[in-house]
């Protein structure tokens, strides 16, 4: 038996957004993905918006008691700005209720709430105004975060501020798969910027309050790979690391920007407006841990003829479709179980080793109902050797000294995915969206239940 160290969190992690539904009633405000949906609804999966989705807001007490039969000792998931505060500064109570029966209920049971602030949900006022690309939200943001750790500080101890900020930087402003669907370089990387300062302004408010506890970000490091040591796909390389990685990495752990991300910013005309005072903030609000979501590699190689300046992160670095890849053909990703050792190596020797934990790690997979028994419970033994894997390489980082203390996989009970809807499953129970949202196991979490109370992989 491979063990963990005692006191490992073993979870799962969700959001508000994705699982809780009851998108526009008990005083909850439109938020971007209400108002995309209301305007565009055929971008979305079979038209399945964020009305209902998982309706944890209704059947949260239910979930709670399958976490505790599964032995889970932990749990991530976020607040919705919207409904917290509806038109950004109006407390509305019956949001708090919600939220506090809800961690309660999971405390009583054993489970400890990890709680993020924000998980793409930009709420709509916010957005009128001009969302992450105004530098009014960073203060609206630290003003939302103070209200929550006043309203929610006594029950939970352990903080995020953000869930991958870089994807809302990506998908809303280079991809086209979040609101706004803009591409623009230049904006994308201010809406970083600002994203990042209301990152500080969470972390200041957090500690001026004095809150017990520790407060810190989940980011989605993507170990980026070369095709080959050429120096033209070395340089993509580090290109690629220090816009996905380095870009929130640095900031939050070290306290301040890489100086390769600086200038390769500075010679594509892409620097960000900045405030005096600034660089001092980010020097005095560096994390007490870090969650890292881990899904799959980035492979890159020079680009045949680069665009000078960029417009686009491909004028920078192209993809490279590496031949011996092993794939989720449902998501289109790479299942390469070896990068999340790096990671775990790149933290301890690069970044002060700071604890840290998987705040995420799952495979979807589409039409899950094929694999249903007798019995009624999907036989999902591709998600049980997915998460062995990757375990597996976990265990040797954390011998090696890697700080690492939990583990979480996406997600507890399969939820609603923004424009792919319910296409990919990922739950360790899945939902029935048709059939009063019923819950059912999957093997896996009769595995995972196994590996818990072990605190060990065989």
């Amino acid at each position: 038996m491979k063990k963990f160290p005692d006191g490992f969190l073993w979870g799962a992690a969700a959001s508000a957004p994705q699982t809780e539904g009851a998108a526009l009633i008990d005083g909850k405000a439109p938020t971007t993905w209400d108002k995309w949906f209301e305007m565009n609804p055929e971008k979305f999966y079979k038209g399945v918006g964020p009305k209902d989705t998982s309706n944890v807001y209704q059947q949260y007490a239910e979930d709670v008691q399958l976490m505790e039969d599964m032995s889970l000792n932990s749990y991530r998931t976020s607040i919705s700005w919207a409904r917290l505060l509806p038109d950004g500064k109006t407390l509305n109570q019956q949001a708090v209720d919600f939220y506090r029966n809800y961690f309660v209920s999971l405390i009583e049971k054993g489970v400890e709430p990890i709680i993020n602030l924000f998980h793409f949900d930009m709420p709509w006022w916010l957005m009128e105004k001009g969302g992450w690309e105004s530098r009014e939200s960073v203060e609206d943001f630290g003003y939302y975060a103070k209200v929550a750790f006043e309203q929610f500080g006594d029950l939970v101890h352990r903080w995020t501020t953000f869930n991958e900020p870089i994807v809302h930087v990506e998908c809303g402003y280079l991809f086209e798969f979040h609101y706004p669907a803009v591409v623009d370089f230049k904006r994308a990387v201010q809406v970083g910027y600002h994203t990042l300062m209301a990152h500080t302004q969470a972390v200041e408010e957090f500690r001026r309050g004095k809150h017990t506890g520790e407060i810190g970000i989940i980011l989605n490091l993507t170990p980026v790979y070369s095709k080959s040591d050429a120096p033209e796909d070395i340089k993509a390389k580090d290109m690629a690391d220090a816009l996905n990685v380095k870009s929130f990495l640095d900031p939050v752990v070290l306290g301040h920007f890489p100086t390769e991300l600086v200038q390769l910013l500075k010679e594509n005309n892409l620097l960000p407006a900045t405030e005096t005072g600034d660089k001092e903030k980010l020097a005095q609000t560096t994390i007490d841990f870090l969650g890292v979501n881990y899904y799959q590699p980035k492979r890159v190689q020079a680009v045949n003829q680069p665009a000078v300046p960029a417009k686009m992160p491909s004028d920078l670095y192209a993809e490279y479709d590496w031949p011996e890849k092993k794939i989720n053909p449902y998501r289109g990703w790479e299942i390469y179980p070896e990068a999340l050792y790096d990671i775990a190596m790149r933290i301890k020797n690069d970044y002060k080793n700071i604890p840290w934990y998987v705040s995420e790690n799952g495979m979807g997979v589409a039409e899950e109902e094929r694999f249903v028994d007798e019995d009624g419970v999907i036989q999902d033994d591709y998600r049980i050797e997915f998460v062995q894997d990757h375990l597996a390489e976990l265990h040797k980082a954390v011998e090696q000294g890697s700080h690492c203390f939990g583990y979480h996989m996406w997600t507890f009970v399969d939820c609603w995915s923004w424009l792919n809807g319910y296409r990919n499953r990922y739950g360790f129970y899945r939902v029935d969206i048709e059939n009063d949202f019923k819950r059912t196991p999957k093997k896996s979490s009769f595995w995972m239940k196994t590996v818990i109370e072990n605190n060990a992989i065989d």
